[in-house]
């Protein structure tokens, strides 16, 4: 199977006239490209220098109100962007991240299928799950072997 490049998808997406397949995978390019460039260290630096000429400039404006209200809108704007940018970004690498997880349990014998799709559990199945796993390391520290099998480990 070939590999389609990011723009034949996109145009393979306008032809087909599916508009909210353009945006979707337009933002999905837009924030992994912004999540690499605004990530790095340069783009602190550059944050860092934005902040420095605000402050520089205090004097010229009389650290007047409009001078304040300026910073302050800036980074209020930037701040309810990246917010999407981020979360957009932490969803794909937290599904991403599931499916490598679920193909290793898939592969290895003996792990328990179970777990396949433990975020779907409710947070008190969580909980119980989390106090399986506290036993059985405390087992496991204490010399014992730790088991496989979910029945064994809510019998102790």
């Amino acid at each position: 199977m070939a590999v389609e490049t990011k723009s034949k998808k996109l145009r393979k997406h306008t032809a087909q006239g599916n508009f909210f397949a353009v945006v979707q995978y337009a933002f999905r390019i837009f924030a992994h490209q912004s999540a690499i460039v605004l990530g790095s260290a340069w783009a602190f630096v550059g944050a860092v220098l934005v902040i420095l000429v605000w402050v520089l400039t205090g004097p010229t404006f009389h650290f007047s109100d409009t001078w304040q209200l300026v910073i302050n809108t800036a980074t209020t704007v930037v701040t309810f962007l990246m917010v999407f940018l981020i979360q957009n970004t932490q969803n794909r690498d937290t599904k991403a991240i599931h499916l490598k997880l679920d193909e290793m349990i898939r592969a290895l014998r003996g792990a328990r299928n179970q777990l396949l799709d433990v975020e779907d559990l409710s947070d008190e199945d969580l909980k119980k799950l989390e106090e399986q796993f506290q036993r059985l390391r405390k087992k496991a520290e204490h010399g014992g072997t730790g088991s496989r099998n979910v029945e064994s480990a809510k019998s102790r």
